[in-house]
């Protein structure tokens, strides 16, 4: 059975704080850390009212010194957003201070609008064409320092941090084949490519010092409940944050509704709706065979679940009946 990690946008909650996001999302890794989960990701998204992991460097070391042993990472940093130095310098601090615990999920999209980019870049044209050297050359500062080399990244020498290449298309995919790196796929919210990608990063595969063979992983949201009907309306909570997105008006996450119809169009929910497909929604029972269905149509080496539920007790319950899910779906396992 395939081991199962979590990504956190660490939503801001209607009426919250990014405080009080962060510290929920210190909860959820302890939680995941006593469940079994193998990794606790975050994501770097920028001027956006209700997500706090814009300095995904810092949310990764709050989470990882109040956790012991699950990996902790990115998912990602964007990387055009960034000099690669600086990015080896702050995952080579965090392994420094976390051993074996840190992993590094690189994405090529800026995590925000084309306004706040540029004001991320300092007025730089759009470096995501530089996207596959850019990775090369932060790879090469985690290798060991040479004999006169004049850059290094210290922290950041020597440190062999894990790279993923992170990817919503077939670049990525082909990018991460070609430099012989794990794979994720972004079909949490833009599944249009996910077998596709998956083709492609496993049919272009070339072994590298990092694997010898493809490691892929899917991200999926997830939303579990004692019933369908509950967790349907757990789950109106990302819907409408989506909508407001799409409509241009991105705000803090909403608390669930009854009835979306109330709330969007016919259009609007087969567009919300579309980029969600690959959302699994409902009580024990009915995870359990979207799981495995997903899992058993894709092939992937890793499950990556993701949520964004407004009650937090709701959210932590989610969590565990996944895990409960998942043990039930190893050989041996109960059902």
């Amino acid at each position: 059975m395939v081991p199962f990690s979590i990504l956190d946008l660490s939503p801001i909650h209607q009426g919250g704080t990014a405080g009080e996001a962060l510290q929920r999302s210190l909860d959820l890794a302890q939680l995941a850390e006593g469940l079994g989960y193998r990794r606790y990701w975050v994501a770097e998204h920028h001027n956006m009212p209700g997500i706090a992991s814009a300095a995904t460097a810092v949310v990764i070391g709050h989470l990882a010194g109040g956790t012991k042993t699950i990996r902790v990472g990115a998912g990602g940093v964007m990387l055009p957003n960034h000099a690669p130095l600086v990015i080896a310098e702050q995952f080579g601090t965090l392994a420094a201070l976390f051993p074996g615990r840190i992993d590094l999920g690189l994405g090529r999209a800026p995590g925000t609008d084309q306004f706040t980019a540029r004001a991320l870049r300092r007025g730089k044209a759009d470096t995501s064409d530089h996207f596959p050297q850019d990775v090369v050359e932060l790879q090469n500062y985690f290798r060991a320092a040479q004999p006169g080399q004049a850059v290094q990244a210290v922290p950041g020498a020597g440190q062999a941090v894990p790279i993923w290449v992170l990817g919503s298309s077939l670049f990525g995919a082909q990018l991460a084949a070609q430099l012989g790196l794990p794979f994720a796929f972004a079909s949490h919210f833009a599944p249009d490519h996910l077998m596709e990608a998956l083709d492609v990063y496993r049919g272009n595969f070339m072994p590298s010092e990092a694997l010898t063979r493809p490691h892929a992983m899917a991200c999926i949201g997830v939303y579990a409940a004692d019933t369908d009907q509950a967790a349907a309306r757990l789950f109106t909570s990302l819907q409408q944050s989506f909508l407001h997105l799409r409509r241009g008006v991105p705000g803090q996450l909403p608390p669930p509704v009854d009835d979306m119809k109330q709330v969007w169009s016919l259009l609007e929910s087969r567009l919300v709706n579309h980029a969600f497909r690959e959302a699994v929604v409902g009580s024990p029972a009915t995870v359990k065979s979207g799981l495995a269905t997903f899992i058993q149509r894709t092939g992937v080496d890793e499950l990556m679940v993701t949520s964004a539920i407004f009650d937090h007790a709701a959210r932590r319950r989610s969590f565990e009946l996944v895990a409960r899910v998942r043990s039930e779906m190893l050989p041996g396992g109960a059902g």
